[in-house]
């Protein structure tokens, strides 16, 4: 397991953050639960149907001992939540009873939770898609303060340690903004400095990436990723950042001595954005089925609260390992500075 991994594991071991998992019938979620009580990198919550969960529970021989359940119907939790979802939805032609039957969704219901400070962070995807997962944040947590886009990232862990930080980097958007506009590239510049900062441990340093570099060529493409760049720089002053630069200019220094003389990053970028969804995907792919690179995630960002996605096609070790990156989120979000030591 890359280092990257393992420090964020240790990060949150024994804080106690309490990670709700809503897909409690499905196996994987049940193995991955068990894994996280025996490695206490959180507490996990399961919700659903006590009995199914249960049965599965004990017919694929997994122990529930130190995870809590929910039950899906019980009536407090059911009330509360409902309240929360209606309030937030009322405007848009929710009514009481609608939001009483939304919760009949354990995903719902885990959402609602996580607005209401019951849980500090929530994984979900095995089972539903990220559709239906980003539905249930956006519904009933939002978009962070200053934040009107949700995009993803992936943390590469490549075996150049000369890259980003000992190899480690940050992918975004990889997994949800299929063409961004500028406005949106700088929403994910931003929340992309933000995953650098909390999981890499490092200052961000930000590359607008593009077939183009310092307008080398024209296209409105190229154009637009300055522009973004710019944008972040009116926006967030703070954050180190540059483009339009080709990724070669963002990552090897004579490179970028070369192509992009005078670039803050000097060559040195340990985030990169990249233009579309197109790219981040066959980016990330590359770089972790050619050049053996570890790729965790898609993890959500940009939102208000932890709640992290899953790949349809995520192991039990994939859920534990996102569950640890949402305790952390969550343990940063709530104080906890140890999580830092």
């Amino acid at each position: 397991m890359p280092d990257v991994m393992d420090r964020v594991r240790e990060r949150v071991t024994g804080l106690g953050e309490r990670v709700v998992l809503p897909e409690g019938q499905d196996e994987r979620t049940l193995r991955a639960a068990e894994m996280i009580v025996k490695e206490s990198i959180a507490q996990p919550v399961l919700v659903g149907v006590p009995d199914a969960i249960s049965a599965l529970a004990d017919g694929v021989g997994v122990s529930l001992d130190g995870v809590e359940v929910i039950d899906i119907d019980d009536a407090d939790v059911r009330a509360r939540c409902a309240s929360l979802y209606f309030e937030r939805r009322k405007a848009k032609g929710v009514t009481e009873d609608e939001a009483h039957k939304t919760m009949d969704d354990p995903l719902f219901t885990g959402a609602a939770m996580l607005n209401l400070g019951d849980v500090d962070g929530l994984v979900a995807g095995a089972v539903n898609s990220t559709p239906n997962v980003l539905r249930a944040m956006l519904r009933c947590v939002g978009c962070a303060e200053g934040m009107k886009t949700v995009s993803s990232c992936f943390i590469m862990a490549t075996k150049n340690p000369d890259l980003g930080v000992d190899g480690a980097l940050i992918y975004s958007d990889c997994g949800v903004v299929p063409a961004p506009n500028m406005e949106q590239l700088a929403d994910i510049a931003i929340s992309a400095a933000e995953s650098a900062r909390l999981y890499l441990e490092v200052e961000p340093r930000v590359a607008m990436l593009s077939f183009s570099t310092y307008g080398s060529a024209q296209h409105e493409d190229a154009v637009k990723m300055a522009e973004a760049a710019e944008l972040v720089r009116e926006r967030r002053p703070d954050i180190i950042i540059d483009g339009e630069l080709q990724v070669d200019a963002a990552l090897v220094p004579h490179v970028a001595q070369s192509k992009a003389p005078g670039s803050p990053l000097g060559g040195q970028a340990n985030t990169l954005v990249f233009p579309d969804l197109g790219a981040g995907n066959i980016a990330y792919k590359i770089t972790q089925w050619a050049g053996g690179a570890g790729a965790f995630g898609p993890l959500l960002q940009g939102l208000a609260k932890p709640g992290m996605d899953l790949s349809r096609a995520a192991t039990p070790d994939d859920i534990f390992n996102v569950a640890a990156v949402a305790a952390l989120w969550g343990a940063l979000a709530d104080g906890k500075s140890n999580a830092n030591d």
